[in-house]
């Protein structure tokens, strides 16, 4: 396989979370550099357009922070947006829960271009015709960026009500095991969106593509926190293991980052955040994708891996 030149390459980013604030804490106290992950965003691009040899960019969701003040909201998404679109390749974005704690999903997704559907931001797109990549909108169904009286926003907090006793609905607080991902931050799937992505795969079978599912939060608990999950992640697997054509599965919002492989063979990999990388550090990366694998290279806390398929 040595010296064997990849079908194309993409680069990959998660979770910027940039604002203008003195550096902070989690709620876990990680440190949180606000301000120089627009550094790491920048080298990032840097080091895409370099090579001049990427065709797109992926980024996993969450380019600003939620604890941005709000009346700079606007100006802090269009900054980060300004920063991605020096890429000289496409920028593919996912919205995080970060996003939609700024601004509301009508003025996100034409900022990010995300193509919509109903205010949806689900879309899939073929960068050759061997690959097709599927982004899902995990916050489809969600207490965030709908308007409050939302039929969409009404579904979440019916969930969140049901499955999480706390007066804060982002506290995990009492909650066993994978029932720990039934928190506001998160968000579901739609119906809709199943059957949509159930007619994606049916076509990539057809047309023998392999795909490579993106969505900003983990959907295997493998790869992830429990607090991290989709909240119907196990609905999506088992559409996705339905069909023998899903190969990775790329998420953020877990900013440690993850892998693992799944019982189907799929590998699901959550990238580290740009946001937690202390000055002169960085986290982000590329793939090389082949007919037979990925192979994700990291820059420093990013780490490499080497994506290699069932047969």
């Amino acid at each position: 396989m040595q010296g064997k030149q990849p079908l194309f390459s993409f680069g990959v980013i998660s979770d910027v979370q940039y604002a203008d604030i003195p550096d902070g804490r989690s709620y876990l106290g990680v440190p949180r550099y606000y301000r120089h992950s627009m550094l790491v965003l920048q080298r990032a691009v840097r080091n895409w357009n370099n090579p001049g040899k990427f065709k797109f960019a992926v980024n996993l969701g969450d380019i600003v922070d939620g604890y941005c003040p709000k009346e700079d909201s606007l100006k802090a998404v269009e900054k980060v947006v300004s920063e991605f679109e020096k890429f000289n390749g496409s920028v593919h974005h996912m919205i995080g829960n970060h996003c939609l704690y700024n601004l509301p999903r009508k003025d996100l997704l034409p900022l990010l271009k995300i193509p919509t559907l109903d205010g949806s931001a689900y879309y899939d797109f073929s960068p050759t015709p061997e690959y097709r990549f599927v982004v899902l909108d995990g916050y489809d169904i969600s207490a965030i960026g709908w308007p409050q009286d939302h039929p969409k926003t009404l579904q979440a907090l019916k969930i969140l009500q049901e499955k999480n006793p706390n007066t804060d609905k982002n506290s995990p607080s009492g909650l066993v095991g994978l029932e720990r991902r039934f928190l506001k931050f998160n968000g579901g799937i739609s119906e809709g969106q199943l059957k949509w992505l159930d007619e994606i795969l049916q076509d990539a079978t057809k047309n023998g593509q392999k795909v490579v599912v993106c969505c900003h939060m983990p959907l295997d608990p493998g790869a992830s926190s429990k607090t991290a999950l989709c909240w119907n992640y196990d609905e999506v697997m088992e559409i996705i293991h339905k069909y023998d054509c899903v190969k990775v599965c790329l998420a953020g919002h877990d900013h440690k980052g993850g892998y693992y492989i799944d019982s189907y063979g799929i590998h699901h990999r959550v990238l580290e955040a740009a946001l937690e990388c202390p000055p002169g550090s960085d986290a982000f990366g590329y793939v090389d994708v082949y007919d037979d694998r990925l192979c994700l290279l990291g820059m420093d806390r990013m780490r490499s891996t080497e994506m290699v398929f069932n047969s």
